[in-house]
């Protein structure tokens, strides 16, 4: 059984709402995978060696990924770093701003470490929209049936 990490910083009653909607849908039914969520501050290398595919979420803190997204890479990229390519991965990003920092650092990040993205990293910026839940929901549910598949 393939096994989802999902290492996700949720501060905030709508970064919550959007956690909840990427952890219901890669925990859907009809999948066959495990499932296992942590916040970045408690996530470790193990736990990511032991997953076939990951999934980031993390807000824009001042043009960037928030400050628990980066303890984990200043953390875990060094023991993971010959260990993990090719592993699959995404990222959901809540941008106040554009994004663009958040992303350029996350890619630059994981590109260093010869992460496989299966999409450019999905951005929902500005102000909040109700239909940010169903965007998060279709990322996590193609990124898991996909890596259930073997796609990723």
């Amino acid at each position: 059984m393939r096994h989802l990490l999902i290492i996700s910083h949720a501060p905030s009653p709508n970064t919550q709402r959007l956690q909840t909607a990427l952890l219901a849908a890669a925990d859907h039914p009809d999948l066959d995978l495990t499932l296992r969520c942590l916040s970045p501050f408690d996530a470790a290398p193990q736990d990511v060696l032991d997953a076939a595919g990951v999934l980031l979420f993390t807000p824009e803190n001042f043009g960037y990924m928030s400050g628990a997204m980066k303890d984990f890479f200043d953390r875990c990229y060094m023991p993971l770093l010959e260990q993990t390519q090719g592993l699959s991965c995404a990222a959901l990003v809540r941008a106040g701003m554009d994004g663009t920092g958040t992303c350029r650092a996350l890619k630059s990040i994981t590109s260093g470490m010869k992460w496989r993205w299966i999409q450019e990293p999905k951005v929902l910026q500005g102000e909040w929209q109700d239909h940010w839940p169903e965007e998060a929901t279709e990322l996590a549910l193609t990124f898991a049936a996909g890596l259930e598949a073997g796609l990723y």
